[in-house]
Order: structure tokens, then sequence, then C-alpha cells
């Protein structure tokens, strides 16, 4: 564990959101496979990171109830449903998309669903985070929404946004400082809604694993 990771590690903790390193994705495993209990309630965010390290496969094990989002045939309807059912669920798992040396999270979504649900509402929110995703400061984790989050997010999700194309935010074209709300006017812009976590009133419910192989964007 590097100087770098050792700080944020510390700053997270001093903002009353638990945090600890782990050196793989099989330790990022066996770490949350030792906090959950048979026949917990829990539900994530779509996020890259967590298939990537194997939690995804962990939370979706019978012996826990998981409340899909994108199980097979699932209607609007229905998902709006679970977004809604995440309030007194036991365990949220979601990633961040930066952390900055100050430990704080920047999460940016189209929906809010996942940024209503880190804010308030599951008794623990459990973030895995690559060490690929930490930040100086706050300027630098909306930069790296704008050239890399974003970009690869739409790619992911197949919207023709012209950060697709672009491989970066539009915003960035004539400017190098944009305000975070710059951008694209689409329809499908998924750059709607910004949560900022920082120093946590109950410093029991937040976690953050980070996890020294890089995972998601």
């Amino acid at each position: 564990m590097n100087e770098r990771v050792t700080k944020t590690i510390n700053s997270l903790n001093k903002n009353n959101i638990n945090a600890f390193y782990c050196e793989t994705k099989a330790e990022v495993v066996k770490s949350i496979e030792g906090l959950l209990k048979d026949g917990a309630v829990i539900s994530s965010g779509g996020s890259v990171s967590l298939q990537e390290s194997g939690v995804w496969d962990l939370i979706n094990k019978p012996c826990y109830n998981y409340l899909d989002r994108n199980k097979e045939g699932i209607t609007p309807e229905e998902k709006t449903e679970i977004f809604k059912s995440v309030i007194g669920i036991d365990y949220y798992f979601c990633s961040a998309n930066a952390v900055t040396e100050d430990g704080e999270l920047l999460n940016v979504d189209g929906f809010a669903n996942r940024i209503s649900a880190i804010a308030f509402g599951p008794k623990k929110v459990i973030m895995v985070v690559g060490v690929n995703k930490i930040v100086k400061d706050l300027d630098e984790a909306f930069l790296r929404v704008k050239k890399i989050a974003a970009p690869k997010n739409c790619v992911r999700l197949g919207l023709n946004n012209p950060c697709v194309k672009l491989g970066h935010c539009v915003s960035l074209l004539n400017n190098d400082k944009p305000k975070f709300i710059d951008g694209c006017r689409c329809d499908t812009r998924i750059c709607r809604n910004y949560l900022i976590s920082a120093l946590q009133k109950d410093k029991e419910r937040m976690t953050v694993i980070l996890c020294g192989e890089e995972l998601g964007y």
C-alpha cells in the first residue's frame, strides 16, 4: 500500500467513512463475504467494478436476497419499484466515480437511483473502488468523470453521446477547466445528478474498500 492510498484511507476514516485496503480482487470478495449474513437483503447500482472484482457473483448467491434491477424480463415499472425498495434494506453495493485524497467520494448519475441510495435509505453502503479512481481533489474528480468515467459508461450503455466519439466530454474542447454542469444537452446524457459524500453523521453506515488492482472506470 503506497503513501497515496494510505493518505486516502486515513482521510476517509476521518470523515466517518470506514475504509480499508485489499491488495487483490480475491481479498475484496473474501472480506465482504465475512461481513454478510445468510438472508441479507441486498441491492446494488450498475457497476463494472462489482462485476470485475467478483463481488457481483457473491451478492447474487442464493443464500442472500438480492433485489436485481437487471433480471431477465423486468419491466421499467418493476425496475422503478426496486429502486424505491432499497430503503431499509441491509446492504447496498456500488462503486464511486472518484475518491479524493481528502476522503471525499464523487458519484454522478443519470437517474439518481444510485446516489439517492448512497445518501439515504439502506442500512449499510459498501463501495468497492479500485486505486485507479483516487484523485487529488474534487476538481480532478470532476475532470475524471468528463475524461474517463462518462465516456466509457456511455460506450458500455450503447449511447451515442458526443463523448463517445470524442473520448472525452464535449465541454473540454475549448476549456480545460469547465464547470461540472457543462457538457452535451442530449436526452441521453448520463451526467445529470451529482453527489459529494464527505463527513458522515453515522460512522458505521458507509464502508469503502480500496482494491490494489484497477477496477472499473
